[in-house]
């Protein structure tokens, strides 16, 4: 097997904290016994059990990738790393189960909640016209008051516009006032229809059962590995790793990850996540 050298070991560390401590990738390879977690592999990585809780959340629910922090992981690389990435796996698993990653779901969800905007009312939209223009009407007394003769025809003028607007808007009779009334019923139920597909959208975003929105995140998973050809060839150019193939070049930074986590990462989390993903209701 040739030598990695330190840069190659920083990136394929990197990766592969990425892939299994903070993406959906961590969540499903291994099953362990419960009385096999232990906080020994996070020592082993340099972080703390809340610093490994919140990489996961902001992973999980953020859908970004949280990937500051793990001092030692470099040490870890040199040795059995998917011994080690059990440990990360099983852990990953029993937290997004817990009650404290439930809860950060839960707030997530209500968070993301649309806002019923119902129309107003034909009443509230004479009061605030009527309301509006006795306001204008009112500033305009007062400026009068205080302007220079030369400038208070101009002003008065306006006022006298100002009071005939109150006045229409006053009037029972107001044709616009009745147009938005006779309008209203109809813009009430566009409304609640528009409101209630939000709703329905809402609610397959953010299921109730948490564990339905990791299956999101498991078939994005999926979804971004699928189809890597781990037997792609890499050239260097100006320092730079790059594909051979122009076509993988232009793939996601996932999918590029995931390439370079190896046939040995992937394709067992991408089994486990298949079935996983087939028993989660």
């Amino acid at each position: 097997m040739k030598k990695m050298s330190l840069n190659n070991l920083l990136n394929l560390l990197r990766t592969c904290i990425v892939i299994f401590v903070l993406t959906i990738l961590s969540l499903f390879l291994f099953s362990f016994t419960v009385n096999k977690l232990n906080s020994d592999f996070l020592k082993e990585l340099g972080i703390s059990k809340t610093e490994a809780d919140n990489k996961i959340t902001n992973s999980i629910l953020g859908g970004y990738l949280d990937a500051s922090g793990a001092r030692n992981a470099k040490n870890i690389l040199l040795g059995n790393r998917t011994a080690v990435a059990k440990d990360l796996l099983s852990y990953v698993k029993e937290y997004v189960n817990s009650m404290p990653f439930k809860n950060e779901y839960k707030a997530l969800k209500e968070g993301n909640k649309p806002a019923e905007n119902k129309p107003k009312t034909p009443e509230e939209i004479r009061r605030e016209t009527v309301d509006a223009y006795k306001k204008s009407v009112a500033q305009m007394e007062e400026t009068i008051k205080k302007a220079d003769a030369k400038y208070k025809p101009m002003f008065e003028q306006a006022l006298a516009e100002s009071k005939k607007l109150l006045k229409d808007a006053e009037d029972p009779n107001n044709k616009s006032m009745a147009g938005y009334a006779k309008a209203y019923p109809d813009m009430v139920k566009a409304s609640e229809a528009s409101y209630a597909g939000q709703l329905k959208q809402w609610e397959e975003k953010y299921p109730v059962n948490q564990m339905l929105f990791v299956k999101q995140r498991l078939q994005q998973f999926l979804d971004e590995t699928s189809g890597i050809d781990f037997t792609a060839v890499l050239t260097e150019k100006n320092g730079k790793k790059l594909f051979v193939n122009p076509d993988y070049e232009k793939k996601s930074n996932r999918w590029k990850m995931a390439f370079r986590a190896g046939k040995e990462v992937v394709e067992p989390a991408r089994a486990f996540v298949q079935q996983w993903i087939a028993e989660i209701n």
